[in-house]
């Protein structure tokens, strides 16, 4: 087996090389990714609507109290969000202007990384396409070099070590690719997630009676 490796490695060259520790990286940044995914919960939504409730039952403390448990983005930003609504020192574009920027950060920490996902799912199949070229450039010369006394199974062999590169560059890439999609619409769904959960702390509190100065906004809200 390992000698079998090791004429792969022959015959497909420097490119081949390349190719292996670019797959290396990329399944090194898929682990990554998908350990912080997992452990920021990015997928567990569960929680939303049952914090809606109690924040529009007035049970701060209580929603408070649940979002601190929770380690998902979304909790984060409600988290930011009725706080700061809650402080009447605030003025409501202040708030917002926070709750973005907390969204920021977690959104572009969640998109760490991806970008070499990218940079690796289009730059494999180009090396495997070079290494191809370089291949089929070699085989032909020696084909130039046999002149009239050329064997079919010298350029067929060339021919077929030169497309070596060119599936591993594929092997590389379409795993890669199909990853990078899947993450980046994780991300995308966290974003919704999170515009759509703080729209509804704020839609919910323009709905309740006006807020007389120097008041807290939250208390205008408790039933």
């Amino acid at each position: 087996m390992i000698e079998r490796i090791n004429i792969l490695l022959e015959l497909g060259g420097p490119v081949l090389i390349a190719l292996i520790i670019l797959s290396v990286v990329a399944l090194t940044i898929i682990l990554v990714k998908v350990y912080q995914f997992t452990s920021m919960r990015v997928l567990d939504n569960s929680f939303v609507p049952l914090a809606l409730r109690h924040y529009r039952a007035g049970q701060y403390e209580e929603v408070l109290r649940m979002l601190s448990r929770r380690r998902s983005p979304v909790a984060r930003v409600m988290d930011v969000a009725i706080v700061g609504y809650a402080r009447s020192d605030l003025g409501e574009p202040m708030v917002r202007e926070e709750v973005e920027r907390v969204a920021a950060v977690y959104l572009e920490r969640l998109r760490s990384y991806l970008r070499g996902l990218e940079v690796i799912g289009t730059l494999s199949p180009l090396l495997g396409l070079l290494g191809t070229v370089l291949g089929m450039i070699e085989a032909f010369q020696q084909l130039e070099q046999a002149s009239s006394q050329v064997n079919p199974a010298v350029l067929s062999g060339g021919i077929w070590e030169a497309l070596l590169t060119t599936a591993a560059g594929l092997v590389v890439a379409i795993p890669t690719l199909a990853m990078l999609n899947w993450f980046e619409r994780i991300v995308q769904r966290t974003a919704h997630n999170m515009e759509n959960a703080v729209t509804q702390v704020f839609t919910w509190a323009f709905n309740e009676p006006p807020v007389e100065h120097g008041t807290n906004r939250l208390q205008t809200t408790q039933r």
